[in-house]
């Protein structure tokens, strides 16, 4: 009961704080554009924010890598930039445009151009070390098994080991062999990979502050480049009779000539399955991201409402993110099991062997 209570207070606090907050910002002028918040939060950057203390900007600067047009290549720092405020060696952040939030370089005739950009930017940086994080976590439990070997079949893993393993054995004999069948050994390592990847990218990303808060499984280009690797491990590794199934399906004849209509509607599946893939985890990510920032902005959004109403709204809010944040727990988990389920299938549809006809 205790408990509770003291559970009551600290939400109460935390509205009341955040009410006052709002109402600060409101009595100074500051207008709060919610879709252009949104989209800068999700989007990518070139350098890490932390926080925002009075007018100052507290971020981790990244290594910014152009070349531009007849300078050549550039090395040095996006703290260069004051946040996007200033330029350095004729390169700059665009405020707007069809660049906008990218470098983009001013040539001495005044016009602006798109330099060759390989910066290491918010969500290359978050990828590299939630991949570096993840080798040594894996690392460690492939080592206490390695340790095992001179020991007794009678010692079992306990606790983060014990979890892990868990984990892994669900996804091997809840998805990963029922969907591909004898030859799941060999497609196991891949999928197992793209679960951990995508599930601890997810919980990274729904931590607000430094290491977490970069969108990574919610960009588009990481989705994808998972999705062309499943398309490029079904299509070369597929089995002969898949592509028979594709090019000479088993159908009347006049569904294949002389107008090859099945054959296309198969090859055309060859290229959707990968696009669902795609689009399914980089949507749902994204979706939940916006909707934890949307139900943050009602704190400001309810300023000009007054402050009883404000802080009814700010407690709504706190509580209702709250929930959200609980529901994309459960989220990141899916879509790592979705992923890694879809894959599975796929792969397993390409492994068809010959159908043997009773005479």
């Amino acid at each position: 009961m205790i408990t509770r209570v003291k559970y009551i207070l600290i939400l109460v606090l935390f509205s009341m704080s955040a009410c006052f907050t709002a109402n600060a910002a409101h009595e100074e002028g500051e207008n709060i554009n919610v879709r252009e918040l949104i989209l800068d939060h999700v989007g990518d950057s070139y350098d890490w924010h932390m926080a925002t203390i009075g007018d100052k900007h507290i971020s981790i600067p990244l290594p910014v890598i152009v070349k531009g047009k007849d300078s050549g290549w550039h090395v040095f720092m996006s703290s260069k930039f004051h946040h996007g405020h200033d330029s350095y060696m004729g390169f700059s952040i665009a405020q707007e445009g069809d660049y906008k939030g990218k470098i983009v370089e001013t040539l001495d005739s005044g016009e602006v151009v798109r330099p060759w950009d390989i910066s290491l930017t918010k969500n290359a940086a978050s990828l590299l070390m939630s991949s570096i994080v993840l080798v040594v976590i894996l690392m460690m439990c492939a080592r206490w098994y390695k340790k095992r070997e001179n020991s007794p079949e009678e010692i079992s893993p306990k606790g983060f080991i014990a979890f892990v393993e868990l984990v892994i054995m669900s996804v091997v004999d809840g998805v990963i062999k029922p969907c591909i069948g004898k030859n799941y050994k060999r497609y196991t390592p891949y999928l197992l990979t793209v679960f951990f990847f995508i599930i601890f990218n997810n919980l990274l990303g729904l931590i607000p502050i430094f290491p977490g808060g970069a969108n990574v499984t919610g960009n588009i280009a990481v989705t994808s480049v998972l999705a062309l690797f499943t398309f490029v491990i079904v299509n070369i590794f597929g089995s002969r009779e898949y592509w028979k199934e594709i090019f000479w399906p088993e159908v009347p004849a006049w569904l294949k000539l002389p107008i090859p209509i099945m054959p296309a509607i198969e090859l055309v599946g060859v290229f959707t399955k990968p696009f669902a893939l795609m689009i399914r985890l980089f949507a749902n990510i994204l979706a939940g991201h916006a909707i934890v920032l949307g139900l943050t902005c009602m704190i400001f959004l309810t300023v000009s409402l007054g402050t009883t109403m404000n802080t009814v709204m700010t407690g709504l809010s706190v509580v209702m993110t709250v929930f959200i944040d609980f529901i994309e727990l459960l989220v990141a988990y899916i879509q790592a099991y979705v992923f890694t389920m879809l894959s599975s299938v796929f792969i397993g549809l390409s492994q068809v062997e010959p159908h043997h006809h009773k005479d």
